[in-house]
C-alpha cells in the first residue's frame, strides 16, 4: 500500500492524539501539524463557565484550525508527508456539543465558508477510550485550564465523537481501541499502528491491540 500522504489522528482530548501523531511523524519523517489548544485565550474561562464562553472559544478554534489546515495546501509542506493531530471537522463536534441553538445557527452560517477550502486527509485514525480512562489522562497531564473538566462532560464528548465516526465516510478510517495504549512510551504500539496503515483497506477498519 502506498503510504498516505496526509494522515490525521482524532479522538477526544486526553486520548493520545498528539503523542501518536508526533510518533508517526518521526517514523515517516513527516511534517507534524499539531493543535496548540493553550493558545486559545478563552479556554480557561470556557472550562469555568461553558455556557458563557462557548461561542468565543469555538470561533477562535475555527479560525485557528482553518489557518493551520490552509498552510498544508498553500505551502510546499503538502509535497511531504503530513501527520496532524486533528481533522477540521472536529470543530463541528464541539460546536454541537457546546453551543446553544442561536449560537449554533450563526456558527452554521460561518463554518461552510471555511470548510470548502480545506484539504481532506488521505486516512484518519480515530482513537477510542472510555470516559473514565480519558479523564484519568486529563488529570495526569494536569493542564491548569482543564482542571474543572468533569466526568459528565467527558462522557458527552466521547459519545459525540462516537456518533460522528459511526457515520463517517469521508476517508478510510482506522478505529483504534486506545484504552490501554500510551503512545508516548510504547514503541511497539506505534509500530503496530504503522503496520495497520501499510495494509490496503477502504471504508472502516477496527484495530484492537493484543493484550
Amino acid at each position: 500500500m502506498k503510504r498516505p500522504r496526509f494522515v490525521a489522528v482524532e479522538g477526544p482530548m486526553g486520548v493520545g492524539k498528539t503523542d501518536l501523531a508526533s510518533a508517526l511523524a518521526r517514523k515517516f519523517r513527516a511534517k507534524a501539524v499539531l493543535e496548540n489548544s493553550a493558545e486559545n485565550p478563552f479556554l480557561t474561562s470556557f472550562y469555568k463557565d461553558m455556557g458563557a464562553h462557548a461561542f468565543q472559544t469555538q470561533v477562535f478554534f475555527l479560525l485557528s484550525r482553518y489557518r493551520q489546515m490552509r498552510e498544508i495546501v498553500q505551502s510546499d509542506l503538502f509535497y511531504r508527508t503530513v501527520v496532524s493531530d486533528y481533522i477540521f471537522a472536529k470543530d463541528r463536534i464541539f460546536a454541537y456539543l457546546n453551543l446553544d441553538d442561536e449560537e449554533l445557527a450563526l456558527y452554521e452560517k460561518i463554518y461552510p465558508l471555511f470548510e470548502s477550502e480545506i484539504m481532506q486527509p488521505d486516512l484518519v485514525i480515530y482513537l477510542q477510550a472510555s470516559p473514565e480512562r480519558v479523564l484519568e489522562r486529563i488529570r495526569k497531564r494536569d493542564r491548569p485550564y482543564e482542571r474543572p473538566t468533569t466526568l459528565e462532560y467527558v462522557r458527552e464528548l466521547t459519545e459525540a465523537y462516537n456518533r460522528f465516526f459511526f457515520h463517517y465516510t469521508s476517508t478510510p478510517l482506522l478505529v483504534v481501541n486506545a484504552n490501554a495504549l500510551d503512545f508516548s512510551k510504547d514503541e511497539e504500539a506505534v509500530k503496530d499502528i504503522v503496520k495497520q496503515l501499510e495494509k490496503p483497506f477502504s471504508g472502516t477498519r477496527y484495530y484492537v491491540p493484543p493484550a
